[in-house]
Formats: C-alpha cells, sequence, structure tokens
C-alpha cells in the first residue's frame, strides 16, 4: 500500500503536474476550503484531542492557516518568478537568475499539540513550492489525524499529496523510504531518529524542535506595564495548549525583590482569567494523555521541588488536567529545571540583578524563542547581541509565531530550518543559479600558458580597476615585480 501511494506520488511530480501554477493554486484553495467548510469538524476534533476551546482553536490553528493561505494565493506568481541576480561589470553580455524549482517528494511529520496547524502551515509551503507531498499526523491527537486522512484528501489531488496514518511502525516505514525532503515537528529524541533516517539517502531535514523558552521580566515602573506583562506571561503559557507548545513559556527570570510583586499579580490574573476552578472554566486545555499527564505529575515529585509550589498544583488523573502552578526558585538540578517541561508548571527563578538571566540562559541549550519584557533599551541591545535563540520577542510572547514576515524555527538544540509565509516556499525549493554567456565576448587572459602580464591583467579586474585593465591592454602599465612568487 505505502509503496503504491509513494510510486503515484513519484510519477506524479515527474510528470510536470505539481510544478504548474494552476496545480499549486489549486491545492491551496483546497486546502482553504477545507478549513472553512470543516471549521466545526476541527473545533470539534481538538477539543476531543486536547480540550482546546474553540477561540484557541481558531486563533491558534483555524485563523492562522486561513491567513497564511490568503497570503500564499496571493504571492504565488511572485514566489514562483524567476530573480535576476546582479553580476560584475566585467562579466560583459552575460546575465544570471535564481530560479526557485521544487524540490521533489517530501515528507511532512507534524505533532500532536497543534495537530491541524502544524500539519497544514508545512503543506502549505510544500504545495506552494510545486512538491508531492505525503503528511504523516501525529497518532497521539487521533480526532484531528483522522480527520485529516478522512476530510482532507475530498479537496485535494490525491496523486499529488497522501495523509498517511499510523503510530511508530508506520513513521519507521516512511523514514526508510527516499524522500527529497523530511519536515518534521516533535521532539529532540524524535528528531535524532529522523536525522538518522534521513543519513541513508543524505535527505535535506527541518527539524523544528522546542526547549526551555525563558521569560526574563525586568523591574517595570508603571503599574499598566507590570499587568499587561503578567496577562501576557498567562496567555503564553497556560492559555496555549496548557503550555504544550514548543513556544510557550517554560520558566521566567526575576529580581528577588521584584519576584514578590510578580507572584502576587500572576496569582491575581490567573483567578480573573479562570476563576477560582480553572478546571470549569473549559479554557485551559487537558494533557494529551495519561503518559504526558505521569510525566508532568513526576516533575513534582521531588520534596524539594513540591516545597517550592506556592500556587496550584491540584491534579486531575481522570480528566486529564492539571491546575495552573507557580514555582519559585525550585532546585535548578531539578528535572522540572533541567527537562523541557511541555505543560502548565511555571518555575519563577530569582536572580541578584536582571543582567544575571543573560549568563543564565547562556549556560543553558538554546531556546527556540526569548523573550524580554523592559523598556530597558540597553538590556534589550544586550539580549539580542549576547544570546543564541531562535527568536527574541520584546515585552510579549507567541507574537512571533503568527507573523509570516518572520522566519519561524530554531538554533541549536532547538532546532533548525525555517519556515511560515514565504520562509515556507523557501524551505521546500531549490533556488537554481542560472548563468547565460554570450559567446561574442572573451578574456584571452583567462587561459594558460600563465605570464605575469596575464595576472596582472587579473589582479585589476578583480579589483574593478578599469583604468588599470586599459593601460595594461595598451601596454602602458608593467605587471608587479612583486605580485607573485614563483615560475612565469
Amino acid at each position: 500500500m505505502m509503496e503504491r501511494d509513494l510510486n503515484d506520488l513519484r510519477e506524479s511530480y515527474e510528470s510536470g503536474k505539481t510544478k504548474e501554477a494552476s496545480w499549486r493554486e489549486s491545492q491551496l484553495k483546497g486546502l482553504r476550503r477545507f478549513l472553512m467548510d470543516k471549521q466545526q469538524d476541527i473545533m470539534q476534533a481538538l477539543m476531543q484531542d486536547l480540550g482546546k476551546h474553540q477561540i484557541e482553536a481558531f486563533r491558534d490553528e483555524i485563523g492562522t492557516l486561513i491567513k497564511t493561505l490568503n497570503l500564499a494565493l496571493k504571492s504565488l506568481k511572485d514566489w514562483m518568478s524567476s530573480k535576476k541576480a546582479a553580476l560584475p561589470q566585467l562579466a560583459l553580455l552575460t546575465s544570471a537568475e535564481i530560479v526557485p524549482q521544487p524540490l521533489g517528494v517530501v515528507l511532512i511529520i507534524s505533532s500532536w499539540n497543534f495537530p491541524i496547524g502544524l500539519s497544514l502551515e508545512p503543506l502549505i509551503g510544500a504545495v506552494a513550492a510545486g512538491n508531492a507531498a505525503v503528511l504523516k499526523p501525529s497518532e497521539l491527537s487521533p480526532a484531528c489525524s483522522s480527520l485529516l486522512a478522512s476530510s482532507l484528501t475530498t479537496y485535494l489531488d490525491n496523486k499529488g499529496i497522501k495523509v498517511m496514518e499510523g503510530g511508530a511502525e508506520e513513521s519507521q516505514q516512511l523514514l526508510e523510504q527516499r524522500w527529497d525532503k523530511i519536515f518534521f515537528t516533535g521532539s529532540a529524541r524524535v528528531g535524532r531518529i529522523v536525522m538518522s533516517a534521513a543519513v541513508k539517502h543524505l535527505t535535506p531535514v527541518t527539524l523544528e524542535l522546542g526547549g526551555k523558552c525563558p521569560a526574563v521580566v525586568d523591574s517595570l515602573s508603571s503599574s499598566w506595564d507590570i499587568e499587561v506583562t503578567v496577562k501576557r506571561i498567562i496567555v503564553a503559557k497556560y492559555g496555549t495548549c496548557a503550555g504544550q507548545a514548543c513556544i510557550a513559556i517554560d520558566y521566567v527570570l526575576v529580581e528577588k525583590g521584584y519576584c514578590s510583586k510578580l507572584v502576587q499579580l500572576i496569582k491575581l490574573y490567573i483567578n480573573k482569567m479562570f476563576g477560582d476552578n480553572p478546571q470549569k472554566s473549559k479554557t485551559i486545555s487537558r494533557i494529551v494523555n495519561k503518559h504526558h499527564f505521569s510525566r508532568l505529575k513526576n516533575l513534582l515529585a521531588d520534596e524539594k521541588v513540591k516545597e517550592s509550589v506556592i500556587y496550584g498544583g491540584s491534579m486531575d488523573q481522570d480528566n486529564l488536567f492539571i491546575e495552573p502552578t507557580i514555582l519559585v526558585d525550585p532546585p535548578l538540578e531539578a528535572a522540572v529545571m533541567s527537562e523541557e517541561i511541555f505543560g502548565p508548571l511555571l518555575p519563577i527563578i530569582t536572580l541578584e540583578k536582571i543582567e544575571d538571566s543573560i549568563k543564565f540562559i547562556n549556560c543553558r541549550p538554546k531556546p527556540l524563542a526569548l523573550y524580554v519584557f523592559t523598556k530597558n533599551q540597553t538590556l534589550q541591545r544586550r539580549m539580542i547581541s549576547e544570546t543564541s535563540s531562535g527568536s527574541v520577542t520584546f515585552n510579549d510572547a507567541i507574537l512571533q509565531y503568527a507573523a509570516d514576515t518572520l522566519p519561524f524555527g530554531g538554533v541549536g538544540e532547538s532546532g533548525f530550518g525555517m519556515y511560515h509565509g514565504k520562509f515556507s516556499f523557501d524551505t521546500f525549493s531549490h533556488h537554481k543559479a542560472v548563468v547565460r554567456r554570450s559567446f561574442l565576448t572573451d578574456f584571452w587572459y583567462r587561459y594558460p600558458p600563465w605570464t605575469l602580464n596575464k595576472l596582472q591583467l587579473l589582479q585589476v579586474s578583480y579589483n574593478y580597476d578599469y583604468l588599470g585593465l586599459l593601460l595594461v591592454l595598451l601596454g602602458l602599465k608593467r605587471p608587479s615585480k612583486h605580485v607573485i612568487s614563483g615560475h612565469m
């Protein structure tokens, strides 16, 4: 079955059909119709898999995808067109251009936490670039995976785009095949498996991973600024799939003298947003499954970690719900501070001065996203120049994910490669250099036998010394005796 499907994709790509602008446009419109027609079904599937509120589902998955599709459809002809490239003036009667071409047949393996968004966002780029594609949704979000497999196919060309369901065994079988590109979103552990499989065929890979994304909170003088900061932190932690997001705030860094004020406001606004019983609000997503619930529960099992919990901590295993939880200064060697949390637990680490946050961040793996809440321009400049992260956002969080004009991707342990907007198109394209030269002009000094005179001509040519070139050609300028040592 898999072999036949892959043969269909190869034949479809090799026929040239997927490269046509009309095919790409029709598939992008099909994806948009799917999102519009199946909006309620998508919301229901996200509720079933993750307990996502319909507003969160639209905000983070459906809406962002429609926005991206509108941009792709509007920009497709421009993205596909070749671009002229400048050449040195000495390259007489020569032209050059950069021609974007599809890579071929690509594999997209998506994650469970944003099962629609992280499936279709890269697929938009792959289709816009003219590739044939296989989408492998995560089996950990079965309702969304089933919806994509059963409904998406009716909106797309099934000879050029296929959805293949399954678990680890099916994923391994897919990875054993030959691909022209693999795009993976998920954990670093599985990312290593993907890379190991890609080595066999030297397949290019994009890895969208995660890590511990810190939020640095500077002392803010305005009460308005402080309250806005707290609200944005809460939404970026608890209001984004209950913290089960690669770009969710993992922990907060703050000065000791400012910590109590920050904690007080976080408690206040958790109550304002989610009520006395957050579970009853139906606003916070639930944990994806029992395995991840147990993992989060174990992060709090350490006695010293338990002692650091100053708010929340209650858990409902039957309903896979964990209350928003705040920890202050848990042991740095504990798992909660060494592993990506991926859940509604928020450690707050206190520092003597906020500038110490730079060293703290640099002593750990490079984060996918860094969030810094400050009006201090010097601190902002230092965060940009002295830290390394996939992105840095000042005075907000998560916002960078929704911007199609910005590249989204990691660095170091948080992954590599980028997508969103035209960056998705570029990720699934090869930008071919094309040069055209006339036979009417030629530089005789390019060819052996080598002489000092030819070296002089090359030197003035490479330095764009047109007067010197003319003088050498007229015999009015002699080669320097110091230009080169050796035989000529």
